[in-house]
């Protein structure tokens, strides 16, 4: 509703009746939801809302074209990324499986522009057109993604409850967690309560299906010195990190049942497996007994002989073995496992008591899966890596720090505090598979296309990039151009090559298509936009790519399939009807699609010919995808 709907409603409501008022008053009550809210309606959105097309142009000049090259994979595009989403919308839609951005964050500190000016600290609105912006993007960003995809956004602490319930709102049940990433060793930044905030956040919601690629696990350890017929094992711990008071039903004695040797529960950490003698009825636990795994062989005892067994005759003999510390203990912080303070102390008088620790045997093929997950902490380059055989831990260096950053390859100051290499790289490591669409609509910088490039380097694959970053033009530099001076320049300069590593050039390879939008009123399509405009839009939906040059033929070719074609006529004649009815012998398919003026009268033409095809007019192609209020 907007003001002048609010304040028509606010003059009525002296002329209604109780019962009007109060059926008015329940549907407003039972139309508010748990959740976020911001006034939408007092704020101007954004400009031009779909009321336009986006069309893309090819800049050959500042695209990177090695020799060979045929068509662009990579595309970095110029322009408002509102504009750049609306574009995408018509070309990738559930293309993209992974988005990584890393939007403004709204700390009032004029580090983003809403509608061409910049928003204060002090502006009434700052947060509701903060979180508009993001809304109007990633409703679009939301229709990209596969159905197997995911976004990963970056925010620091302060707004990371605004953003994720509004992440919440775009995504719903689409949460999957966060990461929590080390920025810095400290700051003397504080907040008034001392606290120096030394993390951010990158928040992770996906569609179903998704998963991070975790790590194999290292499986040398699993050894069958025994010739167990279930197969290899390795040894593993009994315990959980429990203490008897907190499990009382867990800390209980166990029995060799070969040799009659006793041995004590660790009171700090119990056993990980409840005993059937303390509970009523074992057949209502849902996992296995330690008496069921004792008769299974999957408890290893100390081999008889081979450790130190002791029988306390009195309670009196055991305290003070208990006093001067001759008692079974912990192996690694040696904590007394028998302690005059324990319960049912008098149980360990007159038993053999061995000194040594069971063991539980973990066959390989009892494991519930053979890949580790990735860790949500993201530990600081420097710091030593925790061992932790269950995780994988990704590491990051600083923020706006790092080798090989943009600073370093530029050679000059081009980017305040970019996000670092190494962060971006290990998220798109554990998150893409080796095929796979990677979008950044805030792409800043580049770094996104950077981790992108290295990963390819790496392990072969064939990733692909879109980048969309802005100009950031204003009345003061009004020739600035952040995305072709130093998005577009940083890429060039990783594919050509840059510094050394190991005496070596270190080079990504690859290439990419500079991309400026152009927007026309959706009644001037037919007139105003050119054949190169249908050109790239077709071959960007329908290849995922953009041609090198465009073709100067009267039939260009978009794309093609196992047993389809599908091309481009700006113009039909007789010429290009010949042309059009010899191209399914020429290129060996059955089907063939065709973009021309007139599409009617061209079916009729190839119908009389023997030719079937489907024609759409160019207007559709142009048009497909981009309307439609969000």
């Amino acid at each position: 509703m907007n003001n002048t709907g609010k304040q028509n409603l606010l003059d009525s409501l002296g002329q209604m009746s109780a019962p009007e008022l109060r059926r008015l008053l329940t549907e407003h009550l039972t139309r508010q939801k748990l959740g976020l809210y911001w006034e939408r309606n007092s704020i101007e959105h954004d400009k031009a809302l779909n009321a336009n097309v986006v069309l893309p142009r090819l800049v050959p000049e500042l695209s990177h074209t090695p020799e060979d090259c045929t068509e662009h994979r990579n595309l970095i595009i110029e322009g408002d990324n509102f504009d750049s989403l609306r574009l995408l919308r018509a070309t990738h839609s559930g293309k993209v499986r992974v988005i990584y951005i890393d939007p403004p964050y709204n700390t009032g500190n004029k580090d983003w522009v809403y509608n061409d000016n910049y928003v204060g600290k002090n502006d009434r609105w700052r947060h509701s057109q903060w979180l508009e912006f993001l809304f109007q993007r990633l409703v679009l960003a939301r229709d990209l993604l596969t159905a197997d995809g995911a976004i990963l956004v970056s925010i620091n602490d302060e707004n990371r409850a605004r953003l994720e319930m509004l992440m919440d709102e775009v995504f719903p049940g689409r949460r999957l967690g966060s990461f929590v990433w080390k920025t810095r060793s400290g700051s003397n930044d504080e907040s008034g309560g001392r606290l120096s905030i030394d993390h951010e956040h990158v928040l992770v919601y996906c569609n179903p299906g998704f998963a991070f690629n975790g790590s194999l696990k290292d499986f040398s350890q699993y050894k069958n010195l025994d010739n167990d017929p279930r197969g290899r094992w390795k040894t593993g711990d009994l315990t959980q990190s429990k203490t008897y008071l907190e499990r009382p039903n867990s800390y209980y004695p166990i029995q060799n049942p070969k040799t009659g040797i006793w041995y004590p529960c660790n009171p700090s950490r119990v056993w990980a497996f409840a005993s059937e003698t303390r509970v009523a009825d074992p057949s209502t636990l849902r996992a296995k007994t330690m008496e069921q795994y004792i008769r299974e062989g999957k408890v290893i005892f100390p081999t008889d002989g081979s450790e130190e067994v002791v029988i306390w005759k009195t309670r009196e003999e055991l305290l003070n073995a208990i006093a001067s510390g001759r008692v079974p203990v912990r192996p690694k912080t040696k904590t007394l496992l028998l302690t005059a303070e324990l319960p049912d102390l008098d149980f360990w008088v007159g038993k053999p008591v061995g000194f040594d620790r069971p063991w539980f045997k973990r066959h390989l093929s009892d494991l519930q899966s053979e890949v580790r997950p990735v860790s949500s902490w993201v530990r600081g380059a420097v710091e030593e890596e925790s061992l932790d055989e269950f995780t994988v831990g990704l590491a990051a260096q600083r923020s706006g720090t790092g080798e090989h950053s943009v600073n370093e390859i530029l050679g000059f100051n081009a980017f305040p505090y970019p996000k670092p290499n190494s962060l971006i790289k290990g998220l798109l490591t554990q998150a893409t598979k080796p095929s796979d669409i990677v979008l950044d609509f805030f792409a800043g910088s580049g770094t996104t296309g950077q981790a992108v490039l290295e990963l390819n380097t790496e392990d072969g694959g064939e990733r692909r990039f879109i980048l969309c970053s802005s100009t950031e033009a204003n009345d003061k530099e009004p020739s600035k151009n952040l995305c072709r001076d130093v998005c577009a320049a940083r890429i060039r300069r990783v594919m050509q090559g840059y510094g050394t590593k190991d005496g070596h050039s270190v080079a990504g390879g690859g290439e990419f298509a500079y991309l400026q939008l152009d927007k026309l009123d959706a009644a001037d399509v037919a007139l105003d936009a050119t054949a190169e405009h249908a050109a790239t839009l077709l071959t960007l939906r329908h290849a995922a790519a953009v041609p090198v040059t465009h073709q100067s033929s009267s039939v260009r070719l978009i794309a093609k399939g196992l047993d389809w074609l599908m091309v481009l006529c700006p113009l039909v004649n007789a010429q290009v009807l010949d042309e059009l009815c010899d191209l399914p012998n020429r290129h060996q398919v059955t089907r063939l699609v065709v973009y021309a003026p007139r599409p009617k009268a061209l079916v009729a033409l190839l119908a009389e010919r023997g030719v079937e095809a489907q024609v759409h007019t160019l207007r559709q192609a142009l048009i497909q995808g981009q309307g439609g209020r969000q």
